[in-house]
């Protein structure tokens, strides 16, 4: 009788896998020992993760699991051999997240406060904290705190008519004002600025407009305020126009005076970063006032031979760094950049090398364990990631043999110089233009270019000119150095203009996925933070968030979260607008929803609309069907018999009003109360997709924050004219 021979084991014997797993980690540990030098600069990476976490994450029951997670994850490490680096450094990731999403769910929770229910009208006196002049809109910005009316929101945001604010009103006044007031508004289109998360961590619980007049029942007392508001009144009256605009920009960081087509140019060209005082800004002071010192105090022998020069001056570019971020009024880019320089200064007082990633990653942990919400913004992303470019370009070691200085004569070494300064031009903007794509949808091509022309020159002529005329005001001398500073700031807004002009300056992209940018972010951290081969790794994440970003198709409608507005791709490939009398914010916001650039024609215009003052019917071509769209465009109400037929036909019905219950199109009915659930809309015909700004189950607590309903006054009845009636 014929037997089987026993089956050979399919698995390897117990020691062989113990031995691949200790082969596994001594690989990793010697990584990682080729890498201890690297090692500190993920700290802020970990903490930032957590705080990313709690943003992306939308429940208290996820936010719980995450920190459980993370915290699992922290003691996990303690399983890893003791003597290796592996076990701290997953202990310490996990704790530094867990530490992220707990600080910033703590500041959500600490700065609640109510907000305004519904809008309306109201009397109130308020103090004023905050004035923010804005010359091109003829506009005052007053950041209010009511005081004699607790049933309003604590913060309220307020423009009044420039003309309409008396003498007196700076930051401490107390006013008397009357003005009509609404919720921070959510974003109209998915991808779109989202002020609602920025006011909740703000405390601005309601915005709006002030009508004349505005009485002053007490006075300013904050001198640095009415400093710096003189100081840009004087800027003004000395440099007209856009010019005059951004010498006070650099100079107190008001920015109001400096035209829309003048903003725009400087954001297209990739210039716009010159407009907010920071890194740059700090930088030309600190060093320009050190230098100054050194030469000055060095003339004096009795002070060179006896005194460490270095340190005197060192102390007062601390103190000039001090004084220029509380003049120009202390926001937080600017604090972040006056941190950095005082790290920056204090290494160079012990005689270590000041400019390293671990000075940015220190400045990075320092300032979201103070902010952690500042991770979210454009600000925070958009500083430290150029910052960090810079810094990890010229550490590498073949970049540092490339332009280290060397005996050659000048045209090499300029050549030399200007070739270092395209290099960083390029990789700053690289790495600039996913950010700039994730939140405004467009980026700048030409950037690197017009830099190497716009950062010397405002760093190199327009400061310096400005801060010599300044000084040379004081004795009535200033004029020549005034002209200097009209006239170079005249050629960097043509610069501006012109590289903004240019064919193909601009890269529009439409509202990129979350995770998309991500995977980019993730990637470029890994680039830029490790020194040895495996940093190549990182180009894989980049590449597939690169892919996928580029990837995602355009919306084929936009519906804005109030049912106003829509915008529809045309068949040329543009985005036609429902209201041909929309605003310029609201075609903006469409615009760079759909990723165009350019102005909106009307829908009525188009071939494949059908449009009366009330209502248009819109077809639209997909691959497989003809998608049918009726949208309302006016206040008047519509014969129900009449609009429940063309319901019945249409695919998706949008309007600002409550539909009647018998409207029932074939796929979405958006109208008032399902737009006040998911906020605006996003849609694609082929494959049918809708997505939406409100996801479901969100509890972030701006999402359902706290309320306030005071009564608001009620307008008489007799018709009142100009300004004091408010805007529709």
């Amino acid at each position: 009788m014929a037997t089987s021979a026993a089956p050979a084991p399919s698995t390897a014997p117990p020691r062989l896998q113990i031995n691949r797993r200790v082969y596994f980690l001594h690989v990793v540990e010697r990584w990682l020992e080729a890498e201890r030098d690297q090692l500190p600069l993920w700290i802020p990476v970990a903490l930032g993760t957590g705080i990313a976490a709690w943003f992306v994450l939308p429940n208290v029951s996820s936010w719980m699991a995450f920190l459980l997670c993370a915290l699992g994850v922290g003691a996990s490490g303690m399983v890893f051999p003791t003597a290796g680096r592996l076990g701290r450094i997953v202990a310490g990731a996990g704790l530094l997240a867990a530490l992220g999403c707990a600080l910033v769910w703590w500041r959500a929770e600490r700065v609640a406060a109510p907000v305004l229910a519904r809008p309306g009208v109201f009397a109130f006196t308020a103090r004023v904290d905050r004035v923010e002049p804005l010359p091109a809109r003829d506009l005052v910005r007053l950041r209010l705190a009511p005081v004699d009316m607790p049933t309003l929101p604590p913060i309220v945001r307020v423009n009044v008519p420039q003309e309409a604010l008396p003498v007196g009103a700076g930051p401490g006044a107390v006013l008397r004002l009357r003005a009509r007031l609404v919720p921070p508004p959510p974003p109209a289109v998915p991808g779109a600025y989202d002020f609602t998360r920025v006011a909740w961590f703000d405390r601005v619980g309601a915005t709006g407009r002030g009508f004349a007049p505005v009485e002053v029942v007490a006075p300013a007392v904050n001198p640095a305020a009415g400093l710096r508001n003189r100081l840009t009144a004087h800027i003004h009256q000395q440099v007209p126009g856009s010019e005059g605009g951004v010498a006070a920009a650099l100079v107190t960081g008001d920015r109001g005076a400096i035209g829309e087509d003048a903003d725009e140019a400087m954001r297209r060209a990739g210039l716009a970063h010159l407009l907010s005082i920071s890194g740059l800004h700090v930088t030309a002071v600190v060093g320009a006032t050190m230098l100054l010192l050194l030469r000055v105090l060095a003339l004096v022998p009795a002070l060179a031979l006896r005194v460490r020069l270095p340190l005197v001056a060192a102390s007062g570019a601390a103190l000039a760094a001090i004084g220029y971020t509380w003049l120009s009024g202390a926001e937080v880019p600017t604090i972040r950049s006056c941190v950095a320089a005082l790290l920056v200064l204090a290494a160079l007082a012990m005689g270590r090398e000041a400019i390293t990633l671990r000075l940015v990653a220190t400045g990075a942990f320092l300032v979201l364990l103070l902010l952690p919400e500042s991770l979210a913004g454009p600000s925070f992303q958009l500083s430290f990631a150029a910052v960090t470019a810079i810094v990890a370009l010229h550490e590498h070691p073949r970049v540092r043999r490339w332009f280290q200085a060397c005996d050659e004569g000048l045209p090499r070494r300029l050549l030399r110089n200007l070739g270092s300064l395209l290099l960083t031009g390029v990789a700053v903007e690289a790495v600039l233009m996913p950010i700039g794509l994730f939140h405004f949808h467009k980026a700048g091509l030409y950037g690197a270019l017009a830099n190497i022309v716009a950062i010397p020159l405002t760093t190199f002529v327009v400061m310096p000119a400005e801060a010599l005329a300044l000084l040379l005001d004081l004795l009535r001398l200033g004029a020549p150095a005034w002209w200097v500073v009209e006239h170079a700031l005249s050629l960097l807004l043509w610069l501006a203009r012109t590289v903004a002009a240019a064919p193909g300056s601009v890269a529009a992209l439409p509202s990129m996925p979350g995770g998309a940018f991500g995977l980019m972010v993730a990637g470029g951290l890994w680039l830029a933070l490790w020194r040895t081969r495996a940093r190549l790794l990182g180009l894989a994440p980049f590449a597939v968030g690169a892919l996928w970003a580029l990837a995602t198709p355009a919306p084929d409608l936009l519906v804005t979260s109030d049912g106003r507005h829509l915008a529809i791709r045309t068949p040329e490939g543009g985005m036609a607008i429902l209201r041909d009398r929309a605003g310029d914010y609201v075609r903006g916001t469409l615009g760079e929803g759909g990723g165009v650039e350019g102005e909106l024609p009307p829908l009525a215009e188009q071939p494949n609309a059908r449009c009366t003052a009330d209502v248009c019917v819109v077809d639209v071509a997909a691959r497989d069907r003809v998608w049918r769209v009726v949208a309302t465009r006016s206040g008047y109400l519509l014969p129900v018999r009449d609009l429940i037929a063309a319901c019945r036909d249409a695919d998706i019905v949008v309007s600002e009003r409550r539909l009647p219950r018998g409207c029932t199109p074939r796929w979405l009915r958006l109208d008032r109360p399902v737009l006040a659930q998911t906020g605006g809309i996003a849609i694609r015909f082929d494959p049918p997709e809708a997505r939406r700004v409100r996801a479901p189950g969100d509890q972030h607590p701006w999402i359902t924050p706290p309320t306030t309903a005071p009564v608001a006054d009620r307008w008489p009845r007799r018709r009142r004219s100009g300004r004091d009636h408010p805007s529709p």
